[in-house]
């Protein structure tokens, strides 16, 4: 009897961690964009660009430092965006604040890809 106690108590703590588990998952949303800069683009410029990223109404977090990158040839740098929630980052498209980013961000992209995640 003390086994099936101990086990159902293990079973019961295992479920009550995953349950805590996904309700602790962000409902954040990262916005990935790898870019390959126009030749000539300085170190000051690209830093003006992921400034402006930063200035996005619902933008809490914007890192653009890679430690390790496996990306195509030329493409050196990557830009990402936390987005407060999937629904902040649909009306950012194609509003005045992703227009304000864009002047600046891109008269100095040669090419870019993105990519959207969340859990």
């Amino acid at each position: 009897m003390k086994k099936l106690l101990l086990v159902v108590s293990a079973l019961f703590l295992l479920g009550i961690g995953q349950i805590a588990s996904a309700a602790e998952r962000p409902k954040t949303v990262l916005h990935v964009i790898t870019v390959k800069f126009k030749d000539g683009v300085t170190d000051a410029q690209i830093n003006k660009a992921v400034d402006a990223a930063a200035q996005i109404p619902g933008v809490l977090r914007v890192w653009a430092r890679p430690i390790k990158m496996q990306l195509p040839e030329g493409y050196k740098h990557i830009i990402v965006m936390e987005f407060k929630d999937e629904a902040t980052l649909k009306a950012y498209a194609d509003s005045p604040a992703q227009k304000k980013f864009y002047d600046v961000y891109l008269p100095l992209r040669d090419e870019s890809r993105t990519s959207d995640i969340t859990n």
